[in-house]
């Protein structure tokens, strides 16, 4: 096996047979692409089957297992046939949506395919980096991710973070005839290299263990286990004093007619009933669906957990080219300074852009130059392009017929340094940078010299950006929705202002590098400046890291947009890091969320879609309480006030087994968007949800009563009569329980817009004709019997007659508590 690192770049040319002008071959990449294989890493998938065998393993699917092997034991059949169901029905639940989920992430990573720019029949193309052979030319410059090993073997310099491989800390130089590796990140310079090794063969691929991404819990997924641990305590304390009441009942007292064999498997399945087995479940639907809703809106969610980021959001900071504006710049007005014509500033700046890869910057300006092939006569012979610590571009030029000399481009002030200018000069180039900027132009500054001692200001570009059509529409639709936009800029502070203003953003724009000592070192004084600020200019990386620490400091969620590897850190920092359309590698390997389309239309639609998404949580949320509570709080108090079980534990299974099936389909239902910024409040959630609790036991007892009374007051035979109010107790239980989710679904009346979507509904109304159905004629066993549709045509009067008495609660503990004041 070949030594690259050992081999000169001429060998190692020559033993993959390309050569460095031309690159390979379309069709001998293709056969190498065969042999090879693509340039992906292996992963480790999981079987079919051991994925749906986990879902029988856990604490709650054992809870579920030993109450059917206690129901063996005990020979009740009916129960155990029915906990059986239960039991694949929730491990079928689970495994599907899990299964569903993973498919959707793994489409979106998809999409976030690692490009790289190729040299192949003798031209520069961008493909996708899992074609890459070795063999293939390409070039790698600041900001990439390198897709492959490389040697390098033309260019000036690269400085490469290697930390992902090493641990380095800091960024490692390269030069020509060095190997860079996959997976690392080119942090300053430009060179050309050809592809060593590709896949596993790469130096990542062989150390690399490629595990699972943590899946570290997000403040939204943090607030559903909470709520989810308060259901677990309550439901173990209810069961836990009926489990010592009733063996109190028969061992001591005598008068219980159940055996402990059947009282244990009634406690296992109020416990599988009462605890929220569905949770995962709804929840990974849920962030699935939504997270497939933002990508058909361009937004690609690499992190799932970002969406209720997104919809908490409170400050959007957001950078200013290609987002705020249309990034497409043009020249505009030319300064002569040391230049005799525009044509000589144009020309020079011209031989110092990149021949292969050619930025806004270049690109404007070739689109001004009228005859280019007039400047064919000169040769660029070596080639520094654009970093954030130099700020310019330069080239040495060979004329045909002439004398060697140096053309640079880049930051005016910059530049003027290199050209040991007079007082006089530095007042004039600043006067006329602000004179520009005072209009909204960028400048660019562009220098000629024969030496480094002789370079000559020749002038000053101008350069337009205009804002998007869409963004000051856009931004006002995104402050109406609680959020606070700060633009944050490497531009001058004037042009920072001129586009505020007429963004309607504020003018009070503070360049972070020049804030008074006193106050930069007082982390409360400079907190409180980035706070009221409305847009930062002529910052730099870590300026940007500073700002979104400082706003986080003041309890706010923050997101940020920004598309250099430079905003890498800021990115990660935020709570919600956006890279924008046409970011590189390295900003979208640290965000959340990659638009694929450009402007800030797309971060709205998606904070409205987050939004409904957390809408549908908190709905999930309040409903599972609501029902937990009503279901434990009546077997408890009819434990005060009977000798007997109120409800079986089929019926307890069937009641829970009915609603997981509209709980699942909240991933999908139609949700109307908070006004403003959303967080979890509890005081809201549990008084809502306990209240209906509440409300929903008195109405249990009420229609167990009448039935008791008077429905069924002249039957004689006491057992028979027992097992029919079973039934109605079933019934107001399911039936009225399941219209507890359409009193969830919004803070108004039921019929407020939007209306309940399609499946949501339907599969809520079928859950309430099995029930229906079931309650009118039983389930065949001697525990639940039939009442028939006369009683069940009554109990549907009464329960709907309730329905509305608690959407009446409901609203009255809105306007009481001003929870729908405080949410809008």
């Amino acid at each position: 096996m070949a030594n690259f690192e050992e081999m000169s770049v001429e060998s190692t040319l020559n033993y993959f047979n390309v050569n460095n002008k031309n690159g390979l071959d379309s069709i001998i990449a293709e056969k190498k692409l065969q042999e090879y294989g693509q340039n992906t890493l292996e992963e480790k998938k999981q079987s079919i089957l051991l994925k749906l065998l986990q879902f029988f393993w856990g604490p709650i699917p054992i809870m579920i297992e030993i109450a059917a092997i206690l129901s063996a034991i005990l020979e009740r059949w009916p129960d155990l046939i029915i906990i059986l169901f239960m039991l694949f029905v929730n491990a079928g639940l689970g495994f599907f949506q899990e299964y569903k989920a993973g498919n959707a992430i793994d489409a979106l990573r998809n999409k976030l395919a690692l490009g790289a720019f190729v040299l192949r029949d003798g031209l520069w193309q961008s493909i996708d980096a899992k074609n890459l052979v070795p063999g293939d030319i390409i070039s790698v410059k600041l900001g990439n991710i390198i897709p492959a090993d490389v040697k390098l073997i033309s260019g000036e310099y690269l400085s490469v973070d290697q930390s992902s491989l090493t641990g380095e800390s800091m960024p490692v130089s390269k030069k020509i005839g060095d190997i860079s590796f996959s997976g690392t990140i080119a942090k300053l310079g430009q060179m050309i290299g050809v592809v060593v090794e590709t896949g596993m063969k790469t130096f990542f691929g062989k150390t690399a263990k490629l595990v699972s991404e943590a899946k570290v819990p997000s403040h939204f997924q943090k607030a559903i286990l909470t709520i989810g641990n308060f259901l677990i305590v309550i439901t173990l304390i209810i069961c836990a004093i009926i489990l010592i009441s009733s063996i109190y009942r028969i061992e001591v007292i005598g008068t219980y007619n159940e055996t402990i064999g059947s009282v244990i498997i009634f406690i296992l399945v109020l416990v599988i009933a009462g605890i929220p087995i569905a949770l995962p479940a709804v929840l990974s639907a849920t962030m699935a669906i939504g997270a497939n809703k933002l990508a058909s809106m361009k937004a690609i969610v690499a992190k799932l957990t970002s969406i209720d980021s997104l919809a908490g959001m409170s400050v959007l900071c957001s950078d200013k080219t290609g987002t705020l504006t249309k990034n497409q710049l043009s020249v505009g007005d030319i300064k002569l300074f040391d230049a005799k014509e525009d044509r000589e500033i144009l020309d020079v700046a011209y031989l110092s852009c990149s021949k292969e890869d050619k930025d806004a910057i270049d690109t404007a300006i070739a689109n001004r130059i009228d005859n280019k092939t007039a400047l064919d006569i000169y040769v660029q012979e070596k080639f520094t392009p654009f970093d954030p610590t130099i700020k310019r571009t330069e080239a040495i030029i060979n004329p045909i017929n002439g004398e060697k000399f140096i053309a640079i481009k880049g930051a005016p002030q910059v530049v003027l340094r290199l050209c040991n200018p007079s007082d006089e000069l530095i007042k004039e180039v600043n006067k006329t940078i602000e004179d520009f900027a005072k209009k909204g132009y960028r400048t660019l500054g562009i220098a000629k010299g024969f030496t480094s001692n002789t370079l000559k200001f020749l002038g000053i570009i101008s350069l337009s950006d205009p804002p998007r059509d869409d963004t000051k529409e856009t931004l006002h639709h995104i402050k109406n929705m609680g959020v606070t936009v700060k633009m944050v800029t490497g531009d001058h502070g004037a042009i920072a202002k001129e586009l505020s203003n007429t963004l309607d953003l504020g003018t009070n724009i503070i360049a972070i590098s020049k804030v008074d000592k006193e106050i930069a070192n007082d982390p409360i004084k400079l907190g409180n400046l980035i706070n009221d600020a409305d847009g930062f200019s002529e910052v730099f990386p870590e300026d940007k890291f500073k700002i979104i620490k400082s706003l986080q400091h003041h309890k706010l969620i923050v997101g940020m947009t920004g598309d250099g590897v430079n905003d890498a850190p800021a990115l990660k920092q935020a709570d919600v890091g956006i890279a924008v359309d046409g970011a590189v590698d390295a900003a979208k390997a640290a965000a959340d969320i990659v638009l694929t389309e450009p402007g800030l239309l797309v971060i709205s639609h998606a904070i409205d879609e987050a939004r409904r998404v957390f809408g549908r949580m908190k709905s999930y949320a309040m409903y599972r309480i609501s029902e937990t509570c009503r279901l434990l709080f009546f077997l408890f108090l009819s434990m005060l006030i009977f000798n007997d079980h109120p409800l079986t534990a089929i019926m307890i299974i069937v009641i829970a087994l009915l609603n997981d099936i509209p709980i699942m389909m909240i991933a999908y239902d139609h949700m109307r968007p908070c006004e403003n910024p959303v967080k979890w409040n509890f005081s809201e959630i549990f008084t809502v949800a306990v209240s209906l609790a509440i409300v929903g036991v008195i109405s249990t007892f009420g229609l167990y009563w009448i039935g008791d009374q008077y429905w069924f007051a002249d039957i004689g035979d006491d057992i028979h009569k027992f097992h029919l109010l079973r039934t109605l107790a079933f019934m107001a239980i399911l039936c009225g329980g399941n219209l507890t989710i359409y009193l969830t679904r919004n803070e108004k009346a039921i019929w407020s817009k939007p209306l309940p979507e399609c499946k949501f509904f339907l599969s809520t109304l079928l859950s309430l004709i099995i029930g229906t159905i079931v309650s009118v004629y039983g389930l065949g066993t001697k525990d639940f019997v039939g009442i028939g549709w006369k009683y069940v045509g009554y109990s549907w009067i009464y329960i709907i007659l309730w329905f509305f008495i608690c959407m009446i609660i409901k609203e009255a503990l809105y306007i009481a508590f001003g929870y729908r004041k405080k949410n809008n």
